[in-house]
């Protein structure tokens, strides 16, 4: 056990300038023939975030403080899972070529996909930030936590993405699944709602089965109460990151060497 983790990580390390590459490839395709280039990354969730507080402020009467940062948090959060964990899903099948013609860790092209929106996620928190200058978001020293909420988000996804990506591998229909699945994923999140608002039973399955909800709260402790996330709230999310790591892992490294028979 212990001989193959060194190996894995000498391969890893071998493999990193590749991954850099993949990463910047990545990132580059996406704003490649786009005139705002890397400034619509800010534009975007910018634009959204106004709909949607325009559409859910007349048809919803919240009592909810500061809604507009109250929802680009839960929106920042949700869009970084949905499309790391939607371009991991493609991260094998869609380089079967590469994978053919020669040797390369499998794991890197699906590190690669959600490493790129880790970095694209940190472009849209340009967007965050002017939307906490607009609302007069008090800047406190906790916020320097922020990227330890995006790592613990980064390690979940990162398991999730190895267990989609294997999974896609021999069973196509699983796209159409998570795209419904994450539907249902995004109402059963209180992105764009007041968690108060449900029944308590599905209060208490959103708390304690729902990891979407811990990554949310601990960014709008943070920043709309100025005050440091519950301890708990941080060991469950860290705990959820690292089952989804290990479990992704697990069901990768059992399957890869089939790959080259279904993709």
């Amino acid at each position: 056990m212990i001989p193959k983790m060194i190996t894995r990580l000498e391969d890893f390390r071998r493999y990193r300038p590749l991954l850099r590459q993949l990463v910047a490839k990545d990132i580059k395709l996406k704003y490649r023939r786009s005139f705002l280039g890397y400034l619509w990354s800010i534009l975007n969730p910018l634009m959204i975030m106004i709909i949607m507080v325009l559409v859910f402020s007349n048809m919803f009467r919240f009592d909810i403080e500061n809604f507009p940062v109250y929802l680009i948090t839960g929106q920042t959060i949700f869009n970084f899972v949905s499309e790391a964990t939607n371009q991991a899903m493609f991260s094998i099948t869609g380089n079967a070529a590469l994978l053919k013609k020669t040797y390369v860790p499998k794991y890197i092209f699906t590190l690669s996909k959600v490493t790129s929106n880790l970095v694209n996620t940190f472009f849209a928190l340009g967007a965050m930030l002017i939307v906490f200058v607009v609302c007069h978001v008090r800047f406190q020293v906790y916020m320097l936590f922020i990227p330890g909420i995006l790592l613990e988000v980064y390690i979940f996804c990162v398991g999730l993405g190895l267990f989609l990506a294997q999974a896609t591998v021999f069973f196509r229909d699983v796209q159409h699944i998570y795209a419904a699945f994450l539907t249902a994923w995004m109402y059963l999140t209180p992105i764009f709602y007041p968690i108060t608002m449900l029944p308590p039973g599905l209060i208490w399955m959103i708390e304690h089965f729902n990891p979407l909800y811990s990554y949310i709260t601990q960014l709008r402790t943070i920043v709309l109460e100025g005050l440091f996330p519950d301890s708990r709230l941080i060991l469950y999310g860290f705990a959820v990151a690292f089952v989804s790591l290990m479990v992704g892992t697990w069901a990768f490294v059992r399957s890869q060497d089939q790959f080259i028979l279904y993709v």
